[in-house]
């Protein structure tokens, strides 16, 4: 990976993919419950990784999806039988991509001075099956020069030692590391990537502004509302 280019890392779940879309798949089970326990499923999988890095523990984030769901459907009083859990984890692998991915991701392949990669919670198993599987994400798989998974570390985003891993992984020094803009819909993905001293993008479609107040200090380098803006975000910055 050339070190002198800008990197883009695009967080994957939530930014590229959109997680609300496995809510067709809860339809034909839950008619009527789908969409709120695709929200909640959602919930929980962020929610665990956050308590398991409090708690020093890692288990593969396609544990942590599974059991998520599992406990998701509990609160809705519902169940369902181990070959339905396995299709629906299969269809997370094919989870859509948000409208304004394709035109990113076209625009990037024409720019030879940025950089883009796929940084994510995601097994590596997991995002490869998504970057290179996914009817929708797949035909653009060459844009991206790198996947890379905070598996080998085993620690979860906002974790210092994930965004420290992306450093490595880009090639880029300490010194470096302004070079590379995390691009992400998650605040906390936010807020973990300016903590480690990186530049980061939020990706606000809902046009919603900016709220989150954990550390107020720690805000977004930009926000935008199209992931085609962060084009010139990156080159103007």
């Amino acid at each position: 990976m050339a070190t002198d280019k800008k990197v883009v890392a695009f967080d994957l779940y939530g930014t590229l993919l959109s997680t609300e879309s496995i809510a067709k798949e809860l339809e034909s089970h839950f008619p009527g419950k789908a969409q709120s326990i695709s929200s909640l499923w959602r919930r929980y999988q962020l929610e665990y990784t956050w308590r398991l890095n409090s708690m020093g523990i890692y288990e593969p984030f396609s544990d942590v999806t599974r059991n998520a769901l599992q406990h998701a459907l509990a609160e809705h009083d519902e169940s369902l039988p181990d070959d339905a859990i396995a299709s629906l984890m299969k269809a997370y692998d094919n989870l859509s991509i948000f409208p304004d991915v394709q035109p990113i991701l076209a625009k990037l392949s024409q720019i030879p001075t940025l950089t883009a990669v796929v940084f994510s919670n995601g097994t590596q198993s997991m995002i490869s099956n998504s970057v290179n599987s996914s009817p929708e994400l797949s035909p653009h798989a060459s844009v991206f020069k790198g996947i890379i998974s905070v598996e080998s570390i085993k620690a979860y985003k906002p974790a210092p030692a994930v965004y420290h891993h992306l450093i490595a992984k880009t090639g880029k020094s300490s010194a470096q590391k302004s070079d590379i803009y995390l691009v992400s819909g998650n605040p906390f993905d936010i807020v973990g990537a300016r903590n480690a001293g990186l530049n980061a993008i939020w990706v606000d479609r809902g046009g919603r502004g900016w709220a989150d107040a954990a550390v107020s200090e720690l805000k977004p380098t930009a926000v935008v509302r199209n992931l085609e803006e962060i084009v010139g975000v990156v080159q103007d910055t």
